[in-house]
């Protein structure tokens, strides 16, 4: 086998011909600039070929269910391992993904419960125990005397199949009838069952009416059901009139309560799975939460009286018969509409909106000839309304409307724990399956190694056990240990979803295979990155090539091989700058990552910090999440970091209830903030902008150009050119996603798509408008000689200074050079863009709008995919923010920014239910002084 993977000629987007010889079973850590090419060259290049080949030596069957990449733009690369890639972007966002079930530490906890856990009745407690069969016809014999019913032999129970053989076993058994799906049957009758469907079988062993003497056949009959049905048979009692449904009791030789002999069925896995019928609340369907009307958002503004519209779902010219509906209610109960809704009396607004007139109402309109008409209507009320219709609606957009008066609740019948109540009654140690996924994976892992259990249960538990300890300590590893393996995985950070699924990696045990990273450090205090440096380089022990893209000077220090890429961005990189040994690497005067390694360069700490303007944002009594009762103060016209490890409780603070808050006091917003007392110094703030990670568009049809909104002046100027005028083009001609201007061969992608079907889909540039995505007439305008596909091909710094005399232009494009990226082409499709400059652009947008000087800027981890020169050059922006009189907040980790901050707010001391409390405020020099504060630890270091 080669020791090295040899890349040869690698051209994919802004590589030039890059040739480079890996070590195979290293660490290898790409660094560089952000836009330099690293992630082109590591996942579009290496990883791309590495799993095409893999899926190329399945057979054509095989590959039609499989996404298939395209061959990257390289000569050739040999040495390649099947490859596996652990990004940011495919973090699941469906409801009923958890922790638990991504590491599948969830199905070995279903198997230990359905295998030692012990069942009680979830009404009365009662420890269930198994029947013989002679209690179960002796329970039977106390029915009421000349009952009718059938005894059955459930042989399956909701599984898939066409069950044509087992059907004509029956048959050859003697037995007659079958109830299959609900109908009866005749066994010798030919019952076609879908293969794919599940489906329910219970043989009719016999028909009896309760009398004396029946005792003995009853028993044989008992006998054979419960050995047809392994241990489990049926009674159906015949209703005595047409109109009664038949009643059934389940018996069974396994579970039962002793006090009064009522069975349940035997527990398997799927019990405990809320995406399963058999295991999920039947309220929430194993979702854990349901939507709920809010009686705030129904009535955000109870200053308004009924007649001003304070019921807001019942207000507008297009509700006219619900607020004909209220006049009605209001005139039969003496309710005056003028009265604002806060000085109701509680009982009318308790009826208004929950209901309960038992009289119908007469309501009075005049129809389009002035003619008064009346008719009579039920008042459900507002909620119980909304809840129906929300219910039984068939229109998504009707119940995306309602949806905006509702708000997600935990599951009142489960609350919030998924499973029916028989599963959540089975316990282990005392605790049930819901208890133990809610704990802290720490705890949990404690609770699990702690389980005192008799000699049977612990042979049976012993190797599940093993394996979910093994599980959970590769999520201890990668600091996880503050999640709860019920954590949904869709309120997962993008470091957070990375490092659970290099935890599964771990746990599979793979060897020979070439992991491929993306950034794992993000979202990771200092604290926890020796943890997740040791997890990497166990992976690699195990006999794999880890490759890493990544930023983080301690990352970097312990590969073995560390390749630069640039030496700028876009199309001023591209090129290996270094390759080689990290002491090479500090000793290499082109490389301007090695600078900064090496303390040549650096990010400098400011002589002075900046006091604010004296007035403050105060938020009372924070206790959303793990959040304990806090009160914290951000000082405003100053940088604000707010830093503490993982799982502290920052995003809670940040972005559910400060954001949130501020969104409501100076929007009126109607999403509800997390739980708090109060927020104090709101009036000084006009304006809220709130700069998430998520990516700007998911389709090339979205670009910096179109996000940022510069392209709607580029539409305006080509739209005012002489030529323009005469043919008639107004602004929209130059639009690539409307007809009129684009072309319609390629609707203005530019690109045809043609499917290959075994082989990937291959995009060739169209032939009529060659790559343009305009037609000949819209090409035919130009302004200063360049034409509308000529701008959308420009850098923005040769955009910058082509448009110099255009200020609205100029505005835009200078804001994006200052954040760095001054690279990226205007009509560079959003989703080659990474995670840093999708973000950087969106800041850019919103500096290019015009500051109030009392506008609060909210940045959620602004280093993300940054490089260190990168990180300067944003500083530069985020302080030219403040000193125009602005607040910038910064949930952040990277020390190079702690350091510079005005001030700095540490949460923890630790993640999950150690956090959620104040270590330290003030300056980084005070914080750092904090002996328990971790960030205090690590800015020490640094004064």
């Amino acid at each position: 086998m080669s020791e090295h993977l040899v890349v040869r000629g690698a051209r994919e987007h802004n590589l030039r011909n890059v040739d480079i010889d890996l070590p195979r079973d290293q660490l290898i850590v790409f660094t560089g600039i952000s836009g330099s090419g690293k992630s082109s060259l590591a996942f579009d290049t290496i990883y791309a070929e590495g799993q095409r080949r893999y899926v190329e030596s399945l057979s054509a069957y095989a590959r039609q269910f499989l996404g298939q990449m395209d061959k990257p733009d390289v000569d050739f690369i040999e040495g390649l391992s099947p490859a596996i890639s652990i990004d940011q972007k495919s973090a699941s966002r469906n409801p009923r993904s958890t922790v638990g079930t991504i590491t599948e530490v969830y199905d070995y906890l279903r198997l230990l419960f359905a295998r030692i856990g012990v069942p009680h009745d979830p009404e009365t407690g009662e420890r269930l125990v198994r029947q013989t069969p002679q209690q179960i016809v002796d329970r039977v014999l106390e029915m009421e005397e000349g009952t009718r019913f059938q005894v059955l032999a459930p042989v399956v129970r909701g599984r898939k199949g066409t069950y044509d053989t087992l059907l004509e076993d029956l048959a050859s058994q003697g037995f007659s009838r079958a109830i299959v799906d609900g109908q009866d049957h005749g066994l010798g009758d030919e019952v076609d069952l879908a293969r794919y469907e599940m489906h329910t079988i219970e043989v009719v062993v016999d028909r009896l009416v309760l009398r004396e003497g029946i005792g003995q056949r009853l028993t044989e009959s008992m006998e054979t059901a419960l050995a047809l049905a392994e241990g489990v048979a049926e009674i159906q009692i015949v209703p005595r009139s047409d109109d009664e449904e038949p009643t059934r009791i389940v018996f069974s030789q396994h579970l039962s309560r002793p006090s009064d002999g009522k069975s349940f069925e035997e527990l398997a896995p799927r019990n405990f799975s809320f995406n399963s019928p058999y295991g999920a609340c039947s309220h929430c369907d194993g979702l854990g939460s349901v939507f709920e009307v809010d009686s705030q958002l129904v009535v955000p503004n109870p200053e308004l009286s009924l007649g001003e519209g304070a019921i807001a779902p019942w207000s507008g010219g297009r509700n006219r018969y619900f607020a004909r509906l209220i006049e009605s209610v209001a005139e039969d109960q003496g309710i005056d509409m003028a009265t604002p809704w806060q000085k109701l009396p509680a009982k009318t607004q308790k009826m208004l909106l929950d209901g309960g007139l038992k009289e119908r109402i007469q309501v009075r309109y005049k129809n389009r000839f002035g003619r008064t008409r009346v008719y009579s209507a039920h008042f459900e009320g507002v909620m119980p309304q909304l809840r129906r219709r929300h219910r039984e609606s068939e229109s998504d957009a009707q119940r995306d409307q309602i949806e905006g008066y509702m708000r997600q609740v935990p599951c009142p019948k489960c609350q919030g724990a998924r499973l029916n109540p028989l599963s959540l009654a089975v316990t282990i140690g005392g605790k049930n399956l819901h208890d133990i996924c809610a704990l802290p994976i720490g705890e949990a892992t404690q609770a699990l190694e702690s389980l005192e259990l008799s000699d049977r249960d612990l042979i049976v538990a012993e190797p599940v056990l093993k394996e979910v300890n093994a599980r959970l300590g590769f999520l201890l590893d990668v600091g996880l240990d503050y999640l709860s393996l019920s954590r949904s995985a869709a309120t997962l950070a993008g470091g957070e979803a990375q490092r659970i699924r290099l935890a599964s990696q771990i746990g599979s045990g793979l060897v020979g295979v070439l992991y491929v990273l993306d950034e794992p450090s993000i979202g990771l205090h200092q604290r926890d990155n020796q943890r997740l440096i040791e997890t990497l380089v166990r992976l690699r022990n195990l006999g794999n090539t880890v490759i890493v893209v990544e930023h983080d000077e301690e990352t970097i220090l312990q590969a073995d091989h560390v390749v630069d890429i640039g030496p700028g961005a876009g199309e001023h990189g591209g090129a290996v700058v270094f390759e080689g040994t990290v002491k090479g690497l500090l000793r290499s005067k082109n490389s301007v990552t090695g600078q900064y390694l090496s303390g040549r360069k650096s990010i400098a700490i400011p002589e002075q910090r900046r006091p604010g303007n004296g007035e403050f944002l105060t938020v009372q009594g924070a206790r959303e999440n793990n959040l304990q009762n806090l009160d914290v103060a951000f000082p405003l016209g100053a940088l604000v970091a707010v830093t503490g490890v993982s799982g502290s409780g920052k995003s809670t603070l940040v972005n559910e209830i400060l954001h949130k808050s501020l969104m409501q006091s100076v929007y009126k917003s109607k999403v509800p903030p997390g739980l708090h007392k109060g927020l104090l110094g709101a009036e000084a703030v006009d304006k809220v902008i709130n700069i998430d990670q998520a990516p700007i568009g998911r389709t090339p049809r979205s670009n910096a150009a179109t996000y940022t909104g510069v392209f709607d002046h580029v539409r305006k100027l080509f739209a005012k050119t002489e030529e323009s005028r005469v043919r008639g083009y107004q602004p929209g001609r130059f639009s690539f996603n409307v007809k009129g201007g684009r072309c319609e061969a390629c609707s203005g992608d530019g690109t045809l798509k043609i499917e290959m079907h075994f082989l990937p889909d291959v995009y060739v540039p169209c032939e009529v408008c060659k790559g343009k995505r305009y037609n000949r007439d819209t090409l035919d305008i130009e302004f200063k000689g360049r034409t509308v596909a000529d701008i959308l091909a420009m850098s923005c710094e040769e955009a910058l200074e082509f448009f110099d005399r255009q200020p609205p232009i100029v505005r835009h494009m200078q804001t994006l050079v200052d954040v760095g990226l001054g690279y990226i082409r205007l009509g560079q499709p959003a989703p080659t863009l990474s995670g840093g400059e999708a973000q950087r652009v969106k800041l850019a947008s919103e500096l290019a709008k015009r500051s109030t000087g009392h506008t609060m800027y909210i940045l959620d981890e602004p280093t993300t995919g940054l490089h260190f020169e990168d990180v300067r050059k944003l500083l530069g922006v985020l302080n030219r923010l403040v000193e125009q009189g602005n607040t910038v907040i910064v949930i952040e980790h990277n020390l190079d920014v702690v350091k510079t901050a005005d001030w700095v707010i540490d949460l923890g001391p630790e993640g999950g239910v150690g956090g959620g409390t104040v270590v330290a405020t003030g300056t980084p020099e005070d914080v750092a002084q904090v002996k328990k504060s971790y960030t205090g630890r690590f800015l020490k270091e640094l004064f």
